[in-house]
């Protein structure tokens, strides 16, 4: 028997298949939201049956909170020896995120989705601590160099350095300009970048 033009190969088992399910789970979402995140439509687009997500994940919540966990790849932690540089290249690398992938509309389906479902409001709220922690480990550091007040706040800092690239992506829908992190860096950091 042929399959169609255009028809996906049944899922094979084995570590691919798992992968290519949360990989169509992304998919799905970017695509469709949460409102068209079925399992359904990630067993069509994987190419695997209903029955087989099924048995990996007992629900669509389920498989949204793999899907998104075994996506997040934190950001690496620079040590340039300068705080300000280091700040910067964190920045410049989510505003990459922010600007070429699809991470914002991810993010913001699962925000929406962590409103209503405890096991992904549990799931967002560790996948935001281990996005913060490259900066926070830059910020710590710099204070330990003395390169920043002993009496720092690192999580408020976080924070301050995060608000509005969040801001003009999520909010206002405005593009983030090539200077908005040297300015940002500048004015949170109280130093000149």
């Amino acid at each position: 028997m042929t399959r169609p033009t255009g028809a996906q190969r049944p899922i094979s088992r084995g570590p691919g298949a798992r992968r290519r399910v949360l990989r169509a789970a992304l998919e799905v979402l970017d695509e469709h939201g949460l409102a068209g995140f079925t399992m359904e439509a990630v067993a069509r687009r994987a190419g695997a049956s209903k029955a087989t997500l099924y048995r990996h994940w007992p629900t669509a919540s389920a498989l949204l909170v793999d899907a998104m966990d075994a996506a997040f790849e934190p950001l690496p932690t620079p040590d340039t020896g300068r705080v300000e540089t280091d700040v910067a290249e964190l920045l410049t690398a989510f505003v990459a995120l922010l600007d070429h992938t699809p991470f914002p509309r991810l993010l913001a389906a699962f925000i929406d989705a962590a409103e209503r479902d405890p096991a992904l409001r549990t799931l967002h709220a560790e996948l935001t601590r281990r996005r913060r922690e490259p900066m926070l480990a830059v910020l710590l550091r710099a204070r330990q160099r003395g390169q920043l007040p002993a009496g720092l706040d690192p999580e408020l800092t976080v924070d301050l350095l995060a608000a509005p690239f969040f801001y003009r992506r999520f909010v206002a829908h405005r593009p983030i300009p090539p200077s908005l992190v040297a300015e940002v860096t500048a004015r949170v950091l109280g130093r000149p970048s």
